[in-house]
């Protein structure tokens, strides 16, 4: 037995702020670039080479540039960018820049359609995604945010920390992409295998492959994380769908990386990423998208992904492109004919006025119409909502929740359109009570959702992601009693319910807390591991038993790591404030929110807690400072303005 405190002790020089992220340095064989698949794969490589995903980063040069740079520009809120050639170089001028104006070189494209971005160097290594994008439909220069006013000095800025391409982009636009930044310079040297988004993306390096086919090694088992393939790259097949969508996961999803840049293909997902829920401001309380959450979250809600349906069934791999045209796309499963690999398939005419109530050949025709709304994100990319959901007018009366129908018929309300599907569809089972319902009444702080919510990450027939979500909704009650009644979820089969039942322990007696951490410890998944680490920190000064302290090590290590990998980040700076300020180590604290300011200014918080902290330590000389500067970033902020009355008066 040993007192966790000395366990602490491996977070002081992360805590301190001095370290650098590393690369994954796992053996694993090299890449050789798509160039090289091409030789053998031909028909796959013609597809590709036709992709999003091949041209998700290019260099700039006049086959891959589609914006106008024969001297166009884009005045926006006051601010001029113009866009210019010079010899056979890419340029932008701009005023919308601290030390404007300033003439910036383009150094990479970024995307091909609806919209293509350009990237700029502001420094050595670090690039930055212009927020004034070239719109394909129109062949015109556009702001992404057209209503936005940012200052170059906010976080959110084109040239902020939020839109750096290394930090947040790269890594789904690159193959064998490492970001390499390093704290103590706040300096990129990122790297990559190839950019855009090659075959070893998904394939997975192929250097053993090339030998392997070319004769010069026996076959053997994969390198690849659980998967055996004796051609030495990973393989999708439809009888392990999960590999598959895992792997599309990995940059199709809104989550946080555990690592420094893209893990091994065929990592599984829960390895290398921790999944956003169903939170207030990400997805609406019945799950719909709401904000950038790109497919996985919705996708999991679905009863497509329930059945075993994966992306190939829908998407060509290579393009990209869908499979059919149309209503064709669907009616390869839903039709009186079926599909032999989905046996569960009611036969039914779906495609027929009969079922859509429209007419047909028109939008409202459409299956994705009523079942895959869209949402417009960067100002025109329009991206459809994967959970495949039956419009529910009747919980749009209730919650307020926006439905497909009143999309469409934006002159009627969302009463009308329940009264028309309740005439389409009398007894329909789909109506009445919805986990939305308790979800919205959980954001509203209501007293009674606690036992609801309780009741829906219990109910094994709900997705996971539901059930994870309702448990992080419980996490706000800080109920001791229900807290106690979940525990038995720390075994269920999903690694999110296991993560999310564990943060609930907090309530716990710390001797119940503790030994379901400890337990937690030995967890098969990085997320779990990663969440009980977390709760280590709140057990200060309770004894582990001595066969958990090596299991807590290398947890605390994997947690460090993770943060490591994500230093360029304001959040993980907050997260490792909020750490130091749970250990008491107020210096350390001090140190993380700093960090916070420098990449956030805008990030009020950061500065309320350095100046609390500073006040509480006495030296109110720098707390004084601190205030003056937080109010230069942030003029007028109340938070900030009430702080003043926390100065001792003279």
């Amino acid at each position: 037995m040993i007192e966790f405190l000395r366990l602490c002790l491996c977070f002081s020089f992360l805590l301190a702020g001095a370290f650098s992220a590393t690369a994954q340095t796992s053996a694993h064989p090299d890449y050789v670039g798509s160039k090289t698949c091409i030789g053998c794969h031909e028909a796959e490589a013609a597809a590709w080479q036709k992709s999003h995903h091949a041209k998700a980063w290019m260099e700039p040069s006049e086959v891959t540039v589609d914006g106008d740079f024969q001297g166009a520009d884009v005045t926006h809120k006051g601010r001029t960018t113009k866009f210019f050639r010079e010899d056979g170089n890419y340029f932008i001028e701009t005023t919308d820049i601290s030390d404007a104006p300033e003439v910036l070189k383009v150094v990479g494209v970024g995307g091909t359609y609806p919209l293509q971005q350009y990237l700029i160097e502001t420094e050595p290594g670090r690039m930055q995604s212009l927020d004034i994008a070239w719109d394909q439909q129109k062949k015109i220069w556009y702001h992404i945010y057209q209503d936005q006013e940012l200052k170059p000095e906010d976080g959110f800025h084109w040239s902020g920390s939020y839109k750096n391409w290394n930090g947040r982009c790269a890594e789904c636009h690159a193959t064998g992409f490492q970001k390499n930044y390093n704290i103590r310079e706040r300096q990129y040297q990122s790297k990559q295998a190839e950019i855009g988004v090659g075959c070893e993306a998904c394939h997975g390096p192929g250097d053993a492959h090339v030998a392997w086919a070319g004769g010069g090694a026996a076959k053997t088992e994969s390198p690849f994380p659980g998967l055996t393939d004796a051609a030495l790259v990973i393989g999708f097949s439809k009888e392990n769908a999960e590999t598959e969508i895992q792997q599309c996961a990995g940059c199709h999803s809104r989550r946080e990386p555990y690592e420094d840049g893209n893990p091994l293909p065929g990592t599984p997902y829960h390895d290398a990423y921790r999944l956003a829920l169903l939170r207030q401001g990400l997805y609406h309380a019945d799950g719909q998208i709401l904000d950038e959450v790109y497919v996985y979250g919705s996708f999991l809600q679905s009863k497509m992904y329930e059945e075993g349906v994966r992306c190939s069934n829908c998407h060509d791999v290579h393009s990209g492109v869908l499979k059919a045209d149309g209503n064709a796309v669907c009616t390869q499963c839903h039709s009186l004919a079926g599909n032999a690999d989905f046996p569960t398939l009611v036969l039914k005419n779906y495609d027929n006025p009969t079922h859509h109530f429209h007419e047909p050949d028109t939008d409202g025709a459409q299956c994705v119409s009523c079942h895959m709304i869209d949402r417009t994100y960067m100002g025109i990319d329009d991206r459809r909502d994967h959970s495949y959901r039956i419009p529910r007018p009747d919980l749009s009366v209730r919650i307020g929740t926006p439905n497909a129908c009143t999309d469409c018929h934006e002159d009627q309300t969302a009463e009308w359109a329940a009264k028309e599907l309740e005439d389409w569809f009398p007894g329909s089972p789909h109506r009445g009570q919805h986990f939305g319902d308790t979800f919205h009444a959980a954001r509203n702080g209501s007293p009674g959702a606690g036992k609801d919510l309780l009741e829906i990450a219990r109910h094994e027939t709900f997705p996971t992601i539901i059930r994870a979500s309702a448990l992080d909704l419980l996490s706000g009650y800080r109920d001791q009693g229900l807290s106690e009644a979940a525990a038995s979820l720390l075994s269920d089969d999903s690694p999110i319910v296991r993560a999310a039942a564990l943060k609930l322990q907090e309530t716990v007696p710390d001797q119940q807390r503790v030994d379901r951490v400890v337990a937690a410890l030995e967890d098969p998944t990085k997320t779990v591991r990663i969440e009980a680490a977390r709760q280590l920190l709140g057990l200060r000064g309770i004894r582990l038993p001595e066969t958990a302290v090596a299991n807590a090590q290398r947890v605390s290590n994997e947690w460090q790591s993770s943060l490591a990998a994500k230093a360029d980040f304001p959040e993980t700076h907050m997260a490792i404030g909020g750490a130091s300020l749970t250990m008491r180590n107020w210096q350390a604290a001090i140190a993380a929110f700093k960090e916070v300011t420098i990449l956030d200014p805008q990030l009020v918080q950061a500065w309320v807690f350095i100046v609390r902290l500073q006040l509480g330590l006495q030296d109110f000389a720098s707390a004084q400072t601190t205030l003056q500067k937080a109010l230069s970033a942030n003029p007028g902020t109340p938070e900030l303005l009430a702080l003043k009355d926390q100065f001792p008066r003279r």
